[in-house]
């Protein structure tokens, strides 16, 4: 069989694992906690990071959904008086690895199938490394990757291409050859810029006029992806 790529890179919220089940809930817990019942305070966290109180969810224009930790911890911050950046983003790191994680399809049948194709893999998250092994250790597909990187990994964090390029150096795998596979405008414009193809999935918040304009394709969910591999 012929495919159109010899390796894939993976975004991992929103197309590993749904966007909405895992991190709307985990939402909800890290505002009313850090609120500490304080409803005033409550909406300025929710303001902060475009959380709808109303409906539990981020909305798809929320740092949470494409930004770094670090990202989510600074807008944080401006609404927690005498809290700093960094103390929030140390409280974030702890609470991410108890999200309550939801495959887009079943992870391990899947990447045994990608695995019997040949297909070298790896993860890219601008979510720190460690929460990211540990979510895909939950999830029994660790040991799938052959590359596991975080935007705190040495390698800079989506939408700049560096982060993919050193999945590309790290396999040996030209560029072009590289599918790189996600759920938002950071995924893809990172791809783009490193000379990958684009595949957007719809698994994330964000809808699909705002992901073709940089995608090779679009596809309801990566279960799709190995047909699209194969034509």
């Amino acid at each position: 069989m012929t495919l159109r790529a010899d390796a894939v890179l993976f975004d991992k919220d929103g197309t590993l694992f749904e966007f909405g089940a895992t991190w709307d809930a985990w939402g909800k817990r890290t505002l009313r906690a850090l609120s500490q019942g304080n409803t005033a305070l409550l909406h300025a966290l929710a303001a902060a990071t475009c959380y709808d109180l109303e409906h539990e969810t981020f909305l798809p224009e929320s740092p949470v959904v494409a930004g770094t930790n670090r990202q989510t911890a600074e807008c944080l911050a401006t609404a927690l008086p005498g809290r700093s950046a960094d103390e929030v983003e140390t409280y974030l790191l702890g609470t991410a690895d108890d999200a309550p994680l939801v495959e887009t399809v079943p992870l391990c049948g899947f990447m045994a199938q990608l695995g019997a194709l040949g297909l070298r893999l790896g993860v890219m998250t601008n979510d720190a490394e460690s929460a990211a092994r540990v979510h895909l250790r939950k999830a029994g597909i660790e040991q799938a990757f052959a590359f596991i990187a975080g935007f705190d990994s040495g390698h800079g964090a989506k939408p700049d291409p560096a982060p993919l390029l050193a999945f590309a150096a790290a396999t040996g795998i030209a560029p072009a050859r590289i599918a790189m596979v996600g759920d938002s405008p950071h995924d893809l414009v990172a791809g783009r810029a490193a000379g990958m193809q684009t595949v957007a999935v719809l698994t994330g918040p964000i809808r699909t006029d705002r992901l073709a304009p940089h995608a090779d394709v679009v596809l309801p969910d990566i279960g799709h992806l190995p047909g699209w591999l194969a034509t």
